[in-house]
């Protein structure tokens, strides 16, 4: 992973239905795209609704609604994104861009390629719709067209080619090519269609300014295509660190021969095997057969210059090994290096979760939550700056220890066992009666212990914070959770 890259895109839900609020496409325009067959009968509206977290009341699960784009890409099968469709709980589809709903279901959805299929089983929703082509080759424009429903009418509005970049997905972190194209349109984003030349180009995910950014044809063919053939592992990433090689000083340190090149290793990978890992001083010389200059970049034949992350993706999945040729103290020899799944569950805080409603424990009061980037979340668009900078630093401070999760207490629901703790909050749970805590498994356990010493409930935290530890009477520690669930009118005391 890239070591000076941490921000992660993230589409943000500011407006309902789709979004939309351009204006009416021109005339000129609207008779170009008629003149074009079959992106009528190719796309479609899907309204998704779904369940929200709420970072504070975990019990809580309101919904939302919002609509995006699909296309028709197979007999049966609706290819769309699959943002907002990991915690959804009624799909629906439409075509014409107007009229009646069809329930839908999601055959199959990916998080880190951000794609998904939906299908339905009502013939009456297929009649007159046929599949649009994939590109095999996305052009670099200069012009595209951008499709999409408006209103009940189809519109078109030509796009600019920006450029093809390298980038971590909206839903995932396992970085891959992504297209940019350039438009003044607002509200993108909600899956429109990149087109040219009668195909499809691209699929939207985002859009930022006057920035929209698009999944290419060519990367979505891949995943569809080995996931159709029962191939499909997930995509991959490196996860070893590394800078570019521009600071010529530092390649001759390092002993390189020859002209300046490569990426130096900043910090070896958590992952894969340490053995066939590229090392920290190491200088990344050759990916999978491209060349490696001094930016970290090499020359794709379908894209140009792209940042070397592509390559644990462009022909290849996770699983999979590839050479990776570096220069190590003072002579070139090649690893086989094996590419790791990109995999939520390996962060230590994870950036999304996906395994079902959130997690959660109440005890005496005291209100646990496993700590993930969702959670704080919770402090809005600009949680980066708003979210507790001890919690966040958890993200990427060195671990002390072999855990691989972390339990944050999250707030206090007061009650007579707890006086004295109401204002406890945000602090990172280290030990329950002595035992180590990296679940919520492993809090509700400790809380089970028959017989604590002194008979009281120890909760140590980890450094960082004033408050150390809280204790909880054992004796009445059950009683009182019941009144709190009864009193503040929880569905359950935990969630696990």
């Amino acid at each position: 992973m890239h070591f000076f890259r941490h921000a992660f895109l993230r589409v943000v839900l500011t407006v309902s239905a789709l979004g939309f609020v351009a204006s009416a496409a021109a005339p000129a325009a609207r008779a170009q795209l008629l003149a074009r067959p079959g992106w009528e009968r190719s796309l479609v509206n899907i309204e998704v609704t779904f369940k929200l977290y709420d970072a504070f009341q975990p019990w809580n699960e309101p919904t939302r609604a919002i609509r995006k784009h699909g296309v028709v890409v197979a007999p049966g099968e609706v290819l769309t994104t699959a943002q907002y469709l990991p915690a959804h709980t009624l799909v629906r589809l439409q075509k014409g861009g107007r009229g009646r709903w069809y329930d839908a279901r999601v055959k199959w959805w990916d998080a880190q390629s951000n794609l998904a299929l939906l299908e339905t089983a009502d013939a009456a929703f297929w009649e007159g719709l046929a599949p649009a082509p994939l590109a095999r080759n996305v052009s670099r424009g200069p012009d595209f067209e951008l499709v999409r429903w408006r209103d009940g009418n189809l519109e078109t509005r030509r796009v600019e080619f920006g450029k093809f970049t390298v980038s971590e997905g909206a839903l995932g972190f396992a970085p891959h090519v992504q297209l940019e194209v350039s438009s003044d349109l607002p509200g993108l984003g909600w899956t429109e269609l990149i087109v040219r030349d009668g195909a499809i180009h691209g699929l939207t995910t985002y859009s930022s300014g006057r920035v929209c950014g698009a999944l290419p044809a060519g990367f979505v063919r891949r995943v569809l295509d080995a996931y159709r053939a029962g191939d499909y592992a997930g995509l991959g990433y490196f996860d070893f660190t590394w800078q570019p090689g521009s600071n010529p000083e530092l390649l001759k340190a390092l002993g390189l021969e020859g002209a300046p090149r490569g990426g130096v290793v900043h910090a070896p990978g958590r992952e894969s095997d340490a053995a066939r890992s590229p090392r920290p001083r190491d200088i990344i010389l050759e990916v999978g057969g491209f060349a490696v200059d001094v930016e970290g970049d090499y020359l794709d034949p379908d894209y140009g210059h792209l940042m070397l992350e592509n390559l644990a993706n462009r022909a290849r999945f996770a699983g999979a090994t590839i050479p990776i040729k570096v220069w190590r103290e003072g002579r070139e020899l090649t690893l086989d290096y094996v590419v790791p799944r990109a995999d939520f569950a390996d962060e230590r805080v994870p950036r999304e979760v996906f395994d079902g409603a959130p997690k959660y424990l109440v005890a005496g009061g005291l209100v646990f939550q496993p700590l993930a980037q969702p959670f704080l979340r919770g402090w809005g668009d600009e949680w980066r700056k708003f979210a507790p900078f001890r919690l966040q630093y958890t993200q990427f401070e060195k671990a002390r220890d072999a855990r691989k999760s972390l339990v944050v207490l999250s707030g206090v629901l007061p009650d007579t066992i707890n006086l004295g703790y109401q204002e406890a909050a945000m602090l990172v749970v280290d030990k329950v009666n002595g035992r180590e805590i990296a679940t919520l498994a492993d809090l509700a356990e400790a809380l089970r212990a028959p017989s604590p010493e002194g008979g009281v409930h120890r909760v140590e935290f980890m450094p960082g914070r004033g408050l150390q530890r809280v204790v909880l009477d054992a004796a009445t520690l059950e009683s009182a959770t019941k009144r709190v669930v009864e009193f503040y009118g929880l569905p359950a005391a935990e969630r696990l």
